[in-house]
């Protein structure tokens, strides 16, 4: 960059992944940090995410911030380093998915008795399917991370402009809410184009090898996954859960500065102010809490996609939250909290070690303004 500063670690920009479309990176932290939209000194800050959704777990600056030749080396790092946080994270995905949704794989026959914790999903698994079957479904979630960026950049600075209101110069509420709605109208925009994607990796991570069904499984592949849905219920099969995963970006993004801006001057001050440690603990506590107060939105959205192609589906969003408290209690809508946790924690871990292996391999050539 011209005035030298260093942009944010490919760990910064991967760190953290929310409850909703696994989920983004809130809190950047730098002494000087360059997003492409001012510079941004010290401390814990969130106009990042204020454009790039919940569907996008990884930051890139879009080519009209810096040459094609750094974006393109950013996009497939960053394509890299997404397929190892997800892949090394795939197993203990795949286990919150299996506990959040027992209740319907249950309810189709596809799973004989309930999971008694991520200990006991784990074992049964891996006696019943083998340790590969553990990563089913992370191809698509993959896959996904291209499409979900290309879009992001082509929204990206349309909704910006948008939606360009100050804290200071428009008063906080008018900030606030110009940041929900361009994170809501971004994420949608994004969503609506790679949403059949993890529609398709949520039915192959709960296609469990059923006692009930004579061990055998409901897809045999992504393709498999498209071709039977919209066979049986047409594209709408795709899109079921799509409104509320919608609304749950708004709800997260509304917690998540809420909460950080209640919190962070309270938290950060005096020598926790630049302390990296303590921006960094307070994001993602902060990402951790929204998350969990969320949850039950990806609890829902996801538990009405396993309905697609079943006899009996929920009416809407509001049927399905009201039928899963009235059958089921409060505590299901939050069934598979605690493995998403543990993702997140993993993710972050390995993309910390990834982070300095390229730094090993690549120097400082990586991230460099091209």
């Amino acid at each position: 960059m011209a005035d030298g500063s260093q942009p944010p670690s490919l760990f910064h920009r991967l760190h953290g992944q929310s409850h909703l479309l696994s989920q983004m990176s809130p809190y950047m932290h730098s002494k000087t940090i360059n997003f492409g939209d001012g510079r941004v000194r010290g401390g814990l800050r969130g106009p990042f995410v204020g454009i790039v959704p919940l569907a996008s777990p990884v930051f890139v600056q879009s080519p009209t911030e810096k040459s094609l030749k750094g974006f393109m080396e950013d996009f497939l790092m960053g394509g890299v380093s997404a397929a190892v946080s997800k892949t090394a994270a795939a197993p203990i995905e795949r286990v919150k998915l299996l506990i959040q949704n027992q209740d319907e794989m249950i309810k189709s026959g596809r799973l004989s008795e309930r999971y008694k914790g991520i200990g006991d999903c784990l074992a049964r698994t891996i006696k019943d399917e083998g340790i590969l079957a553990l990563y089913r479904g992370n191809t698509a979630n993959v896959i996904r991370y291209f499409p979900t960026q290309a879009l992001n950049f082509a929204f990206k600075d349309s909704f910006k402009k948008l939606f360009n209101f100050n804290k200071d110069r428009d008063g906080y509420w008018k900030w606030f809410g110009g940041n929900l709605a361009s994170g809501g109208a971004a994420g949608a925009s994004s969503l609506l184009f790679v949403y059949s994607l993890d529609y398709a990796r949520t039915r192959l991570a709960n296609d469990a090898k059923a006692a009930r069904k004579g061990g055998e499984r409901q897809f045999n592949g992504l393709i498999d996954v498209y071709k039977k849905t919209l066979k049986s219920d047409g594209v709408a099969g795709l899109y079921r859960g799509f409104t509320v995963s919608c609304v749950g970006i708004i709800v997260y993004r509304g917690l998540y500065f809420g909460m950080y801006d209640s919190l962070k001057p309270l938290v950060l001050v005096g020598s926790l102010q630049d302390s990296f440690i303590a921006s960094f603990l307070l994001g993602w506590g902060i990402t951790i809490c929204a998350g969990l107060a969320s949850y039950p939105i990806d609890t829902v959205r996801r538990r009405m996609m396993m309905t697609s192609g079943e006899a009996v589906k929920y009416s809407g969003s509001i049927d399905a939250f009201s039928q899963i408290i009235k059958k089921e209690g409060v505590n299901s809508l939050f069934k598979g909290a605690g493995a998403n946790i543990l993702r997140s924690v993993a993710a972050a871990g390995v993309l910390a070690g990834y982070d300095k292996l390229q730094l090993v391999f690549f120097g400082m050539k990586y991230g460099s303004s091209g």
